[in-house]
């Protein structure tokens, strides 16, 4: 594999943790939102990755030589947990029983994939600073 393919490898998952760290601050601001447009409580929005080829010429070469893949986000989808029902008859949401559904959203679970999407980030952009410095050092060896 060859530094370039490296840097295009680490590009595609520096996008895909990028999209990840949004989902997840989505969840973060909407963890107290009882009312959507959509109607009912927010509902917490998980990131699907998916392996890809990096376009023909790479898909040729990696033919010829180890396959190279990235990756990307397949779709971002709803989390299927049912609310948390909460006992609140004051709230403006609440039902006849002053039952009051809150989104499925677990603080510890969130701060936690945060943390890990943030090192997945970091290692990344460590990977292409990498790659970087070795072109630089293998044109230095020509001089």
């Amino acid at each position: 594999m060859d530094i370039f393919s490296t840097m295009k490898i680490s590009a595609s998952a520096l996008k895909a943790q990028r999209l990840r760290l949004n989902a997840i601050s989505s969840n973060l601001a909407n963890i107290e939102t009882t009312r959507t447009p959509d109607g009912g409580p927010y509902r917490k929005r998980e990131v699907v990755f998916q392996s890809t080829s990096l376009g023909f010429a790479d898909a040729l070469d990696s033919r010829m030589r180890d396959a190279a893949q990235g990756v990307k986000v397949s779709h971002v989808q709803a989390s299927n947990r049912p609310p948390l029902m909460v006992y609140d008859p004051d709230h403006p949401d609440a039902d006849e029983q002053g039952m009051l559904a809150m989104p499925n959203i677990n603080l510890v679970e969130e701060t936690a994939d945060m943390m890990s999407a943030s090192r997945a980030y970091e290692s990344n952009v460590t990977v292409i600073k990498s790659a970087k410095r070795m072109a630089l050092k293998a044109l230095e060896i020509g001089r």
